[in-house]
């Protein structure tokens, strides 16, 4: 049976999902959120405790222009929301040469052609100011003030509760099929859910719904490891910035303990594999293998105690661009967020809500230019 329905329907309460619910709502549009689980979605890919941003991004400059963008919008939501949700970390980028190396070189080019500060650390300098840290073999590093750690988890649960009070609707259901053309989804339990807009964005679950993204867009489980660290290294890791580790054997990146979270580590690498349906309790093994990479760079690695190890699902696209794109003019999709989405959540929602279906694809992908949309009056 066919149900009324509002203007806008957005598939997935993840953060792309509830940020265009966002920006749709603030343009004036009435909005309706399917999810198929609880809100926030233990298994959904923005509910972990943290996400980072930063505006280092190696050859994608589009990206780095974007973050800039991006602040704004997240400062638009803290206003909306009355809760600052954000942490301010800076960050500390080490590699020991080879493609890491050119990876920071640039950054470092397209940071300082931007106007941001950057300072070159040498290993003497590296082993003073962070401690906890092993310097052999850096060949190269730099550290930014500006970059920080958003509280994911927390946010998803902000920006729900705002939804709901500014009126949008939440539906539970499983959606099972796609019609982009009419903007209409059927869901598992008969239902037909219709509007005028209908934005899909059902994270690691998309490839299977959405024609033709399976091809272009893999789920892909990746493994995050939570350590305390010894006595002597907790106040160096309090203060710490995020750590971007970019080493030729694998790498990893840490999140720093900022107030009440715990210090986390995990993989650069995309495994592509695994499928959305799966567990997300991650097996030793899997943590054996994040605590690996990491050991070799935190000092007395082997008084960390390990406090837990989950796996959270990724929709990776090959080249890291974000796939913005009308599938009609009534439908757009959302997905290939790989690690680096979350931190253009705010501002991804409020173009999408602005529909402009030209501009927006190009800009998504990190190709330049403005975003389609500026910050509107709530």
């Amino acid at each position: 049976m066919l149900r009324a329905m509002p203007d806008a329907l957005v598939l997935g309460a993840g953060i792309m999902g509830l940020s265009a619910a966002w920006g749709l709502s603030r343009a004036g549009f009435s909005v309706t959120v399917v999810e198929q689980d609880d809100i926030p979605n233990p298994r959904g890919s923005s509910v972990d405790e943290h996400r980072l941003i930063r505006h280092a991004y190696g050859a994608a400059a589009g990206y780095m222009h974007m973050v800039d963008e991006a602040y704004a919008a997240w400062e638009l939501l803290w206003q909306d929301t009355g809760q600052r949700l954000y942490a301010e970390t800076g960050v500390l980028a080490l590699g020991d040469g080879g493609a890491a190396h050119g990876w920071l070189e640039l950054s470092r080019g397209a940071l300082r052609e931007a106007g941001h500060a950057v300072a070159d650390l040498g290993q003497a300098r590296l082993a003073s100011r962070f401690p906890m840290l092993g310097v052999e073999g850096i060949g190269d590093a730099f550290h930014m003030q500006r970059g920080g750690v958003l509280l994911a988890g927390r946010i998803v649960g902000l920006l729900a509760a705002h939804l709901r009070q500014r009126g949008v609707g939440f539906r539970r259901g499983r959606a099972v099929a796609v019609d982009p053309a009419r903007a209409r989804l059927t869901l598992e339990d008969g239902a037909v859910l219709e509007a005028e807009r209908l934005v899909l964005a059902a994270g690691p679950w998309a490839p299977r719904l959405v024609p033709g993204l399976a091809g272009r867009v893999t789920p892909s489980r990746q493994i995050v490891v939570y350590l305390e660290p010894p006595e002597r290294y907790r106040s160096a890791w309090a203060a710490a910035p995020m750590v971007l580790d970019l080493s030729e054997k694998g790498g990893f990146y840490a999140v720093p303990p900022v107030p009440g979270t715990g210090l986390k580590i995990g993989d650069h690498r995309f495994s592509c594999q695994g499928d959305a349906e799966d567990t997300r309790d991650a097996s030793t093994a899997e943590a054996e293998a994040i605590l690996a990479l990491a050991r070799p760079r935190l000092r007395d690695a082997g008084e960390y105690r390990v406090l837990g190890a989950k796996a959270c699902y990724y929709d990776v696209e090959p080249e890291e661009r974000f796939l913005v794109e009308p599938l009609s003019s009534r439908c757009i999709v959302m997905s290939g967020f790989s690690g680096h989405g979350f931190k253009f959540g705010a501002v991804l929602g409020l173009a999408v809500g602005d529909w402009d279906l030209q501009r927006l694809p190009g800009w998504a992908a990190g190709c330049g230019g403005a975003a389609p949309t500026g910050p509107r009056a709530a």
